[in-house]
């Protein structure tokens, strides 16, 4: 009987291509993942022109003491005081859990 042999090869050939596909997926996502970080770095600040300093960064608000409940700071990057607060309420609605058992460390719009 000649089945099983061929069942083997049959099997073995079938797994092989499987994981030839699966790295050749990693590699794409891996080349993908590179191209899309290169991106980034490739847009830096102006530099300041000859002959002037680059301006200091605006201070940090001083961290005062927080609100009973709190859960501390949150970092805010492109959004308003507002459209933050909506959002934390959103979720915590969503979530059906009270504001103040979250702890949210920042928010960013994604453009």
């Amino acid at each position: 009987m000649k089945i099983f042999p061929d069942a083997i090869l049959t099997a073995v050939l079938g797994y092989g291509v499987v994981f030839v596909g699966l790295i050749l997926l990693m590699a794409v996502i891996a080349i993908t993942g590179k191209v899309m970080s290169r991106k980034k770095k490739e847009t830096p600040a102006a530099a300041p022109a000859a002959g002037q300093s680059a301006a200091a960064p605006a201070p940090a608000k001083a961290a005062g003491p927080t609100a009973p409940g709190s859960a501390g700071q949150i970092a805010l990057h492109g959004v308003s005081e507002k459209d933050a607060a909506l959002i934390m309420a959103i979720v915590a609605q969503k979530l059906g859990k009270p504001l103040n058992e979250l702890r949210f460390k920042s928010i960013k719009e994604v453009k």
